[in-house]
């Protein structure tokens, strides 16, 4: 599916928040791929934070950010897998919005070409909420990066056809 090269490019103004009890800023390497992945497509870093996996952290970083004008995409990273600690997929649930089933499912079978049958143990989803989209991605690099430019690159590109996530934006609180 093509870029269509006569439209305008429209940035979106994206916040990344790590989620994790062991990385600080000095060694977020998931958030700092994300970081140049979005930047290098001129894209627009509204904003950025680490924070422990604990649900009610999570939701409240995330409500804070749903609200925020200047947000229109919340992506994750970290606390997506399938141990006692990983509980984004959870604190997503609570924000009550609309999930995006077909992210996950596009995830997994990319990831799949790329690490077989482990990534079953992935929970990677998406949901909308009150007109923010919010990616849930794994921690690792890898993992980040097949989900920018698997998924995300172009569905944040005002200008890939047939449709994309961005041409919505004006219609997701109607």
């Amino acid at each position: 599916m093509p870029i269509d090269e006569s439209l305008t490019f429209r940035p979106v103004r994206i916040a990344l928040l790590t989620i994790s009890d062991s990385r600080s800023a000095a060694d977020d390497r998931s958030g700092d791929k994300l970081e140049e992945l979005l930047a290098g497509v001129g894209h627009i870093l509204a904003a950025r934070a680490i924070i422990r996996d604990e649900t009610d952290l999570i939701v409240s970083r995330l409500h804070n950010w749903i609200d925020d004008p200047e947000v229109d995409v919340v992506i994750t990273t970290g606390g997506t897998g399938l141990t006692g600690r990983d509980v984004t997929p959870e604190a997503l649930r609570r924000l009550d919005g609309k999930d995006i089933p077909g992210f996950g499912e596009l995830f997994r079978w990319l990831s799949y070409q790329k690490i077989g049958t482990s990534t079953i143990q992935s929970r990677a989803c998406a949901i909308v909420a009150r007109g923010t989209y919010i990616f849930a991605l794994p921690g690792s690099t890898g993992a980040v990066t097949d989900a920018w430019e698997g998924i995300l690159s172009t569905q944040l590109d005002s200008r890939y056809r047939p449709c994309n996530f961005v041409e919505l934006m004006p219609r997701l609180t109607e």
